[in-house]
């Protein structure tokens, strides 16, 4: 069978990892002699990689995260920060435990940047999310319940592995704050899906920038600096 044949099969059967690696894994079993089912394993490992590949991509898509950042590009020197217990929740062991996480601090003291952080790579190992501006999420909540279609949004939360719940502290609780209980204790009771939060409070006066940054997961509080 000629080459173009065979990539066009590929290609039909969308096994674009398969078709995009073809040439290089043959040249390398031609030239290292390696056996046919060598061969097939190679090509085999090159199609599930593409398809990890391209699942994360398309989670990160939906994830709605707003910003592209990375543990590696937060800035923890000259801050009280804990890297380690960062680096840890980016493991993702918490969504495993089905705990939650709150990050609590002024403006400016890194809770989104760390959220979107710990987000992008707990969807690296697998995992499904996605991210709302609380003060939005409340909005379309309201806008669901006047349409007749409650229920809808939370049964999409509940099928999910964390979800990001982005400037708490800017939520107007004493007009909408007991639907965003709702849908979180919805969230937990049918599911037990942790919530992952990152409330930005209002800075007050008298404390400086990054030490009122507090990590709580589960019912304890943990403190993220060092």
């Amino acid at each position: 069978m000629e080459r173009t044949e065979v990539l066009d099969l590929m290609g039909q059967l969308r096994l674009f990892g398969m078709k995009n690696a073809y040439d290089e894994i043959l040249a390398t079993a031609l030239k290292r002699q390696h056996e046919p089912q060598r061969f097939a394993g190679d090509l085999l490992k090159a199609e599930i990689s593409e398809k990890q590949a391209r699942s994360i991509k398309y989670q990160l898509t939906i994830a709605k995260l707003p910003l592209a950042k990375d543990v590696d590009g937060f800035e923890f020197d000259g801050t009280p920060i804990n890297e380690g217990l960062v680096r840890d929740l980016a493991g993702g062991d918490f969504i495993a435990q089905q705990r939650n996480v709150v990050l609590v601090g002024g403006t400016g003291t890194g809770k989104t940047h760390l959220a979107m952080a710990i987000a992008r790579a707990c969807i690296r190992a697998g995992s499904r999310g996605r991210f709302f501006n609380t003060v939005d999420l409340v909005n379309r909540l309201e806008a669901e319940g006047r349409a007749g279609r409650q229920g809808r949004l939370a049964d999409y939360l509940t099928r999910l592995d964390f979800v990001i719940l982005d400037e708490l502290g800017y939520l107007p609780f004493a007009q909408a704050g007991g639907q965003l209980c709702s849908i979180v204790s919805l969230i937990i009771a049918t599911s037990s899906r942790p919530a992952t939060t990152a409330g930005a409070s209002r800075t007050a006066p008298e404390r400086p920038r990054f030490r009122d940054v507090t990590l709580r997961s589960g019912n304890h509080a943990t403190q993220i600096h060092r």
